[in-house]
C-alpha cells in the first residue's frame, strides 16, 4: 500500500476556486473522459444537483463532473460555470444537437462565516475549471473548504474552522482517493488513534469538548441543533465499476465520515458522497468500498488538518500550540 497524491489518479483533474474575503468557494472535480457515477446522499438537509441521473436505472452512463461549493442551495449556481466550461471544450454527452455535460453537485452552509450575500456563481464554478487545468490543488481553506467550519453544536461562538482535505492510496494496479469539504455539526477524530482533531471548543475556547456528551445531555431541549452543516465529498478511481457499484460503493465511503465524524448524518447535516470511476483495473468490490470508506476518512482529517484560523475562527493547529 502507498500514499500517493490525489492528481497521481489519471483521467481526473482537480480545481479550486474562491472568494477569501466573501468566505466561500468551490471545488471541480472533472473526468474529461466521462466517469461512471454513484452518489449516496445522508443526512437532513441536503442541498444537491442532479443526483437522479446517477440512479443505475438511469439512461445517463456519464459524469463529466462534480462540483462541491459553498454558498448553500445558492451555490448550486457554479455547476452552471463549469457545464459552460466543459461545453466550450466540446466535453459532455453528444446529443447529435451537441454536447451536454452531465455535471452533478452538492452544497454546504457557510453563510455565517462572513459575507451571506457572497456565493459561489457560474463565474467561480468556470474559474475553477480552469484551475484544473494546472491540476495542483491546495487544501484547507480553499475551494469549498474555504468557509466550512465544524463543532457547531453550541453555535457560532464555539465552532472551529474546517476546510478541504485529500487522501489516496494505491495497490497493485488500483488506485483511490477522497476529496472532501469537512463542515460537519459534531467533531472530527483522527481515524487511525481515536485522538479528537478539531470541533466544539470549550466554554474559554481553550480545547475540544466532546459534541456527543453536549448533545446527549441536551436529549430533552425542545430547541433544534445549529442548522448549518454538511461534509459533501467525492471518490476518484481508475477501477472499472458498473453505475449499480459506484452507488454502492458511495453508501460505504460514508463508513468514512463515520469513523472521522462523530456524530454524523444528523438531521441538521446533508451529508452526501460522489462516486467516480474510470478505468479498467478489475477489484474486488467490498475491499475497494472498505479502502474507499479509509481514505475517505483520512481525508476528513486532513481537511482540518491543513485548515488555518480564518474569520474569527479556530482552527486545530492553534488548538495544538494551546495545548503544548
Amino acid at each position: 500500500m502507498e500514499e500517493i497524491s490525489i492528481n497521481s489518479i489519471e483521467g481526473f483533474r482537480i480545481g479550486n476556486a474562491q472568494n477569501v474575503r466573501g468566505g466561500t468557494g468551490c471545488t471541480v472535480i472533472i473526468c474529461d473522459e466521462g466517469a461512471v457515477g454513484g452518489v449516496d446522499v445522508r443526512g437532513g438537509g441536503p442541498a444537491t444537483r442532479e443526483t437522479d441521473l446517477l440512479s443505475p436505472v438511469s439512461m445517463c452512463e456519464a459524469l463529466y463532473a462534480v462540483v462541491l461549493s459553498g454558498g448553500s442551495a445558492f451555490g448550486l449556481d457554479a455547476s452552471g460555470g463549469v457545464m459552460k466550461y466543459l461545453e466550450e471544450n466540446e466535453i459532455g454527452f453528444d446529443t447529435g444537437a451537441g454536447q451536454v455535460p452531465i455535471v452533478s453537485g452538492a452544497c454546504l452552509f457557510d453563510l455565517i462565516t462572513a459575507d451571506a450575500k457572497c456565493r459561489p456563481d457560474a463565474d467561480m464554478g468556470y474559474n475553477a475549471c480552469i484551475e484544473s487545468e494546472k491540476n495542483e490543488p491546495q487544501m484547507g481553506n480553499y475551494g469549498a473548504g474555504t468557509g466550512a467550519t465544524v463543532g457547531k453544536f453550541m453555535g457560532k461562538e464555539r465552532l472551529m474552522k474546517g476546510g478541504l482535505g485529500f487522501y489516496a492510496l494505491k495497490t497493485g494496479n488500483l488506485k483511490v482517493g477522497a476529496v472532501v469539504a469537512v463542515n460537519c455539526l459534531g467533531d472530527v477524530y483522527d481515524v487511525d488513534t481515536g485522538e479528537p482533531m478539531a470541533g466544539l471548543l470549550s466554554e474559554d475556547g481553550s480545547r475540544i469538548v466532546s459534541t456527543r456528551n453536549a448533545m446527549w445531555s441536551s436529549a430533552e431541549a425542545k430547541k433544534n441543533v445549529f442548522k448549518g452543516n454538511t461534509t459533501i465529498g467525492c471518490i476518484i478511481t481508475n477501477a472499472a465499476l458498473s453505475k449499480a457499484q459506484c452507488s454502492k460503493l458511495a453508501s460505504m465511503a460514508h463508513d468514512g465520515y463515520a469513523d472521522a465524524i462523530k456524530p454524523v448524518h444528523t438531521s441538521a447535516d446533508g451529508d452526501t458522497i460522489f462516486f467516480m470511476a474510470r478505468g479498467d483495473v478489475e477489484v474486488n468490490q467490498d475491499a475497494l468500498g472498505d479502502l474507499g470508506a479509509y481514505v475517505m476518512g483520512k481525508a476528513v482529517n486532513n481537511g482540518v488538518r491543513y485548515a488555518r484560523s480564518a474569520y474569527g475562527f479556530k482552527a486545530m493547529s492553534d488548538i495544538k500550540k494551546e495545548n503544548k
